[in-house]
């Protein structure tokens, strides 16, 4: 085999994963590791950029929300660099609006956090016709609701007036909500 051949069949199992919680990113590193991925990790928007400019990747899992930025950066900037790419992103905030976006911008998927290394798998796996299997735990309603306000109240600097502005709810309401822990 040339060089030319080894390096592209390389290529096409190489893997980017893109997230700031660093325990996540271990653990689905060597768990796509073992699934025969060659995976190199990033932490930030600018490390995740710049893996991309040295050797752009066949695949990526992506983080949207980030320290640096949006994960959505990353995909794009990958989708320019290799159009054959696939990409999914990864959020504890989803909403329909950025789930449009990441489609927009080249992912191929969508999956909430957590996501298992197997749901991972599948959706870099999967063929564009394909439909997504229904998740094993899918979040419950009263979680979705607590990501939503936890997102609203995070996107408004912690202000709880202005939370609960937004959400139409009342104030003495969103506190309590607030002050318990996220349900299962």
């Amino acid at each position: 085999m040339s060089a030319i051949q080894d390096a592209s069949a390389s290529n096409q199992n190489s893997l980017v994963i893109v997230d700031d919680d660093r325990a996540f990113l271990q653990r689905l590193g060597r768990a796509m590791e073992t699934r025969g991925f060659e995976v190199r990790m990033a932490q930030s928007v600018e490390e995740g950029l710049r893996i991309i400019a040295q050797d752009p990747p066949a695949y990526a899992v992506v983080d949207m929300r980030l320290e640096d930025g949006n994960g959505l950066d990353v995909i794009e900037q990958l989708k320019n660099a290799n159009p054959n790419a696939r990409a999914i992103v990864l959020t504890g905030y989803g909403n329909i609006t950025t789930a449009v976006m990441a489609v927009k911008r080249g992912a191929v998927d969508y999956l909430a956090k957590p996501a298992d290394a197997d749901d991972v798998y599948a959706a870099l796996m999967a063929e564009p016709h394909d439909k997504a299997d229904p998740p094993e735990n899918p979040m419950s309603a009263d979680r979705v609701r607590w990501e939503h306000i936890q997102r609203v109240y995070e996107l408004c600097n912690r202000n709880v007036s202005e939370t609960a502005r937004r959400l139409n709810m009342h104030r003495r309401t969103l506190q309590r909500i607030l002050a318990k822990r996220a349900p299962k």
